[in-house]
């Protein structure tokens, strides 16, 4: 026998039942991405590696130690498995001059790829939900942003589980300010530091007030804050995101310690965390990038977008208890009998082509199964009524009728020649 064969550490399969989740919440998301009026865009999975090193930054985990690169045997280039999605859009869109006549507003739901740890929650390939809004500068956007996410939480059942936090970034120069301010006061206490915080002390210094380390937070807490770095823009595009938020009476919290993990992140940033996931608490995360079209090769062009980690909503809302509808069957098809196969599957391509769901019993001929076994199966399957192809009702051109559901309605029969009439009523009931 040959050596059976695994999936990669920290890349699940992903199979039914638990598929018929995933495709309730890709519904659910494709729903408010046409009410919000976001278009479907999709980027390769595989990208030069100098995309993500230019793009998120070198001194950032991602890039340090979590991508997936190799260099391609055929012409030498350094690829790397898509660790995020938003600098492959940016890519894309810089590369088709996809801003020519207007601003966009796409999503995508892709596969990505970090090399760290799995636990739950965090894998190695997780699935994202990714929004962008390219071209645009306001702060309305940032707000509608920050709003569908809030839309999509309450279709997923979700709004009093979660919460809103919010910072700014301010500007380059200004957090270029901020910066030098914070290496003066972690080299001024130095013997705290972690080793980690050490080695972003003069590469990323803003990275170090999103330790986890308990014993660095009394440190960060005493942190210069970038808020009272801000200039008058910055504070005026915060302020009226706020407004906005207020308007609509959305709760938040200022967070100025909120940072997100990319280096491209400017003005606004923001987060959806719940307690309902431990330490792995952010559900959607997002906020304006305005310089990285530049970074990779484009013209300054404002954008702003988040992203929400399918698994991890998909943890929230077994932990609150909420079980998505199982779908609905309409008939599972019983056939007693080899011969009576051909009008079995003539008839339920009728009815799926008259749009009811069928689902028929597969065998070979020489292993049947049993009526009652037969039966088990279609209890089983959920659907709501059985066709019977029994030998009686065939030579009279007939196929019995069972509901499965409701013990009160007899059986019947229905002309096989009609069958679409009943599939009519079946649809309107």
């Amino acid at each position: 026998m040959a050596e059976q064969l695994r999936a990669v550490k920290g890349m699940n399969d992903i199979l039914p039942p638990e598929s018929a989740r995933w495709e309730w919440f890709e519904e659910k998301v494709r729903a408010l991405m046409a009410r919000y009026g976001y278009a479907n865009m999709r980027t390769p999975i595989v990208e030069p590696t100098a995309l993500f090193v230019r793009g998120l930054g070198e001194v950032t985990d991602i890039v340090e130690k979590e991508m997936y690169s190799f260099v391609d045997s055929m012409n030498g280039d350094a690829l790397t498995l898509r660790p995020e999605a938003t600098a492959g859009i940016v890519r894309a869109v810089v590369e088709h001059n996809a801003l020519y006549n207007a601003p966009l507003r796409v999503w995508s739901e892709v596969p990505l790829f970090r090399h760290e740890r799995p636990q739950k929650g965090r894998y190695r390939q997780f699935h994202q939900i990714d929004v962008e809004a390219l071209g645009f500068a306001g702060p309305d956007v940032d707000a509608e942003q920050i709003l569908m996410c809030r839309a999509l939480l309450h279709d997923l059942g979700m709004s009093e589980y979660v919460r809103l936090e919010l910072n700014s970034l301010g500007q380059p120069a200004e957090r270029l300010a901020h910066r030098s301010a914070l290496i003066a006061h972690f080299e001024t206490h130095a013997d705290l530091l972690d080793d980690d915080a050490r080695r972003r002390l003069h590469s990323n210094p803003l990275r170090i007030l999103d330790t986890k380390n308990p014993a660095m937070q009394a440190l960060v807490e005493a942190a210069p804050k970038l808020m009272d770095f801000l200039g008058e823009a910055s504070r005026a595009h915060l302020d009226a995101v706020r407004a906005a938020l207020d308007a609509v009476g959305q709760p938040y919290r200022l967070n100025p310690r909120l940072v997100r993990g990319m280096d491209y992140y400017n003005l606004t940033v923001f987060e959806w965390i719940t307690d309902k996931l431990g330490s792995q608490g952010t559900v959607c995360g997002g906020g304006r990038y305005d310089g990285l079209f530049e970074q990779l090769g484009g013209k300054p062009t404002p954008a702003v977008g988040w992203g929400m980690g399918i698994e991890r909503m998909l943890l929230v809302l077994e932990a609150i208890g909420a079980a998505p509808p199982q779908p609905a069957l309409d008939v599972y098809a019983i056939v007693p009998a080899a011969d009576a196969l051909p009008t079995a599957i003539a008839t339920c391509e009728a009815l799926r082509a008259a749009g009811v769901s069928v689902l028929m019993h597969g065998a070979g001929a020489e292993s049947w199964g049993s009526m009652k076994s037969q039966f088990k199966r279609a209890d089983a399957s959920g659907a709501r009524h059985a066709l019977v192809f029994g030998a009686d009702e065939l030579a009279r051109g007939l196929v019995a009728i069972k509901p499965l559901r409701d013990a009160a309605v007899a059986q019947s029969t229905q002309p096989l020649d009609d069958i679409a009439g009943w599939a009519a009523g079946l649809r309107n009931a």
